[in-house]
């Protein structure tokens, strides 16, 4: 079936709103024909995640938009980028990577971008609100906004995304369309404690069972509470989108589309029923370490998705904790660095949080990324993360082993300098 184009589609195709965007246009119906869509439809916010220093092309791509004179025709945020723009020093980044890296930003802006530089976009400025049609790129923000919101995105790689932005026009299809969101497969928590839901290791390594689990397809859950919090959302969609390709989850009575398992599965039976029990969580938990419980540690990495004030104040408590603790002496051993953003580190300074945090020996760094910053070093062997995305991709990306435990894990091994997932070491 031919692409149908609107008369404003055309306009822009033939260079009528500037060159820039008829370049975008040109890319975004080259794409909208190679996945058999029928004709574009409009989205209204965009979150561009090419936006990091992958490669000089992804630098010559955003400098030749902008050149072009291409502006962002819908409110478009940034993914977090290459390097702290404030601080990069402090970690030892390189002059000329640093100077790409600002190339690549300013490019960004000059196209009209909000330089909001998290890749958790949905925790501060621009939330979208339920059924609202977006292109969002980031695969943590795909999941959370489609699950967690119930907004509707694609996922928008690079450098789709800024194209959608350009234009404010996406292919018609996938998770844009209701027939697609319908829940595939179910999944259902047996045997669980209320208190294992409360852990906060439980969601990350949840999703990471989850993700291969159910694929491409969609998954539907039951048997999450309905207090879930949005951090605990936040682990469970950024895991499961890492090791799988789950783009929208359905939890029943936790998520906007799923009120009853009918809803969520649009009144149709699920093609596959699995049953997920502790031992099953246990694994999962396992699968996530290829460091051994005692390991000397060199490095804490937390903020993978980037932390929220929530986070902040929950590690200030534990990091309080560890100060009263003799054996732990309320000081890291260990390098501990936490990636933010600038919104959420704005609300922790203004609480007095950082300075409890750096007392112990925290290291805080703004709207980057442990993977597209070089701030782990050669020297790291043994790294502690609580974050699920993190401990899927840490071991081929930094070449590192991994130990993945909860916050209150991290907090502990790094007092004692060492790996240590038990309550009383």
């Amino acid at each position: 079936m031919p692409l149908r184009l609107s008369d404003t589609d055309r306009k822009m195709l033939g260079g009528g709103h500037g060159e820039g965007a008829s370049l975008a246009m040109r890319i975004m119906v080259r794409w909208a024909q190679a996945c058999g869509a029928d004709e574009l439809m409009d989205v209204a916010q965009a979150h561009i995640d090419g936006c990091g220093l992958l490669s000089e092309a992804g630098l010559e791509f955003a400098e030749t938009l902008a050149g072009r004179g291409a502006k962002v025709a819908i409110p478009t945020t940034l993914n977090m980028g290459p390097l702290d723009l404030r601080n990069w020093r402090d970690f030892g980044v390189p002059e000329d990577f640093a100077a790409m890296a600002i190339r690549q930003a300013e490019a960004y802006t000059r196209m009209g971008c909000i330089p909001t530089w998290t890749c958790a976009p949905y925790q501060g400025y621009l939330t979208p609100r339920f059924g609202r049609q977006i292109a969002w790129g980031e695969s943590n923000a795909v999941a959370y906004a489609n699950s967690v919101l119930g907004a509707r995105t694609n996922m928008y790689g690079d450098y789709s995304d800024i194209c959608a932005a350009v234009t404010g026009r996406v292919p018609r299809q996938g998770l844009h369309l209701t027939r697609n969101r319908k829940g595939q497969i179910l999944i259902r928590l047996a045997g669980f404690d209320p208190a294992d839901l409360g852990d906060d290791a439980f969601w990350p390594a949840f999703g990471h069972l989850l993700g291969p689990l159910a694929g491409d397809r969609v998954p539907v859950i039951e048997g999450l509470p309905a207090d879930a919090t949005d951090d605990q959302l936040k682990a469970l969609c950024a895991a499961a989108a890492s090791s799988g390709a789950v783009a929208l989850l359905h939890a029943v009575g936790v998520t906007p589309e799923a009120a009853t398992l009918s809803e969520a599965l649009q009144g149709e039976e699920p093609a596959e029923t699995f049953d997920i029990r502790p031992a099953d969580l246990e694994a999962a938990a396992r699968d996530l370490s290829t460091a051994e419980e005692g390991a000397p540690l060199d490095l804490v990495l937390a903020g993978c998705p980037h932390f929220s004030f929530a986070e902040f104040r929950k590690l200030a408590d534990l990091v309080r904790a560890a100060g009263h603790t003799a054996r732990m002496g309320g000081k890291s051993r260990v390098a501990f660095i936490v990636i933010t953003s600038t919104q959420s580190h704005a609300l922790a300074l203004r609480a007095g949080l950082p300075h409890v945090l750096t007392d112990f020996g925290v290291r805080i760094t703004l709207d980057t990324c442990m993977f597209h910053t070089p701030m782990v070093g050669p020297d790291t062997k043994v790294v502690m993360t609580n974050s699920g995305k993190c401990a899927y991709y840490a071991p081929g990306e930094l070449g590192v082993k991994v130990a993945f435990g909860s916050l209150a894990d991290c907090v502990r091994s790094a007092a004692l300098g060492r790996v240590c997932r038990r309550a009383h070491p």
